[in-house]
């Protein structure tokens, strides 16, 4: 299973214009600016924060498993979907913390003029009225964050790496974090995204570049390392930031009751298709897909039932579903072990929640089936049919 979450609020703070307010700007930017004469260098930083009160009480009940770095449990992501960032150098990282402080998002815009100075900024947490610092003395600090790894459930830090100058999407790895808010020993504040810079010694330290930027830094050297943009959650795109909660929640082929499996060279040559799949369904829903397996043609047999009829199973604990944006192609939940479908008596299934969706918009269905007969002989096949469905709004 793959459930999304947006955001609840997110802002970008800049170095340069320490105490203006971004919180309704459209895309997030993680910036480094350098002077012509490289003595001047300013950065900017992502504030982004995502409600964890539904996965929380899910977790309690049981509904999804407690997080974690085993098959068994729960893993989660930030992604973050590119808006053509500009002049990126290649080989550099960003990261992502939890930061330790409250903040207010602001309805302030980076073109504002005058300048929206209410909501948070490099300087201040909530505004230049209330005047509540970062750190709670320094100004010019950048937000506080917690960094090290002490904590019971790995590292306060997360990275994703660039390898190329290429735009891309950003799929980090951030289940130390949340798992440290889900456990109740951390404050969800949220994420604080950017490129490494000084961060305070200690085992529960708080990031603050006030004083001094770390010159060995990628935010206190001088290289020009060019700008990322994201978009943010006030786009007027399909593509808002979400945190991704992934676990496996197939059932195996232990209650397939009379069902027989496809095999030998049937699968070679199989038909996939799906029983009561409608054009539309509403953004609130939880959905039970059914997917139908099939020889293309069958051998004949004396039966009641005819033979193109009779359903089968998929091979066990390898065939998965996709989901792709219809319009764009672009992978919304990748085959994988969250993607897994299961099998009761009636035939292979699996299950979605449709409220992580963008409603009013089209996705597609594919398929994967891999069936490993020894080394020479694993088939591997894909399943494109067109399956197609809409989320649509709530009334």
């Amino acid at each position: 299973m793959h459930y999304f979450t947006f955001a609840d609020k997110d802002s970008t703070i800049y170095q340069q214009s320490s105490s203006i307010n971004t919180g309704l700007d459209e895309v997030l930017e993680i910036r480094k600016d350098v002077s012509d004469n490289a003595n001047q260098v300013n950065v900017s930083r992502i504030l982004i924060r995502f409600p964890l009160t539904y996965i929380s009480a899910s977790i309690m009940n049981g509904t999804i498993p407690k997080p974690g770095r085993n098959p068994a449990s729960s893993s989660f992501f930030l992604n973050l979907f590119d808006a053509n960032p500009t002049a990126l150098a290649t080989s550099q990282s960003i990261y992502a913390y939890p930061i330790s402080q409250s903040w207010t998002t602001g309805d302030g815009r980076s073109y504002d003029n005058p300048a929206t100075t209410e909501g948070s900024s490099w300087s201040f947490r909530n505004g230049i009225t209330e005047g509540l610092l970062w750190d709670g003395a320094v100004s010019q600090s950048g937000a506080t964050w917690f960094s090290g790894s002490s904590n019971a459930s790995g590292a306060y830090e997360a990275s994703y790496s660039f390898s190329s100058a290429r735009t891309q999407d950003v799929r980090m790895d951030v289940t130390d974090i949340v798992t440290w808010w889900l456990h109740g020993t951390g404050s969800n504040e949220g994420f604080i995204v950017k490129r490494n810079g000084i961060i305070k010694s200690g085992s529960q330290a708080e990031g603050n570049d006030s004083l001094t930027m770390n010159s060995g830094s990628d935010e206190g050297n001088s290289t020009r390392l060019g700008n990322f943009s994201f978009f943010s959650s006030d786009t007027h795109t399909k593509f808002p930031p979400t945190l991704e909660a992934v676990w496996d929640d197939s059932i195996g082929n232990h209650s397939t009751g009379s069902l027989q499996p496809i095999t030998g060279s049937a699968l070679e040559d199989m038909v996939i298709y799906m029983k009561g799949l409608r054009p539309e369904y509403h953004e609130k829903s939880k959905i039970k897909f059914r997917v139908v397996g099939r020889e293309r043609f069958p051998v004949k047999t004396f039966s009641t039932t005819p033979s193109n009829l009779t359903v089968k199973y998929l091979p066990s604990g390898s065939s998965f579903y996709s989901i792709v944006d219809a319009e764009t192609n672009d992978v919304v939940v990748p085959f994988g072990s969250g993607s897994k479908l299961s099998c009761d008596s009636t035939g292979n299934y699996f299950k979605l929640w449709l409220d992580g969706y963008q409603p009013e918009r089209y996705y597609k269905l594919k398929y994967r089936a891999v069936s490993d007969g020894g080394s020479t002989d694993e088939l591997d096949q894909y399943f494109d049919e067109g399956f197609t469905f809409k989320v649509v709004k709530e009334d």
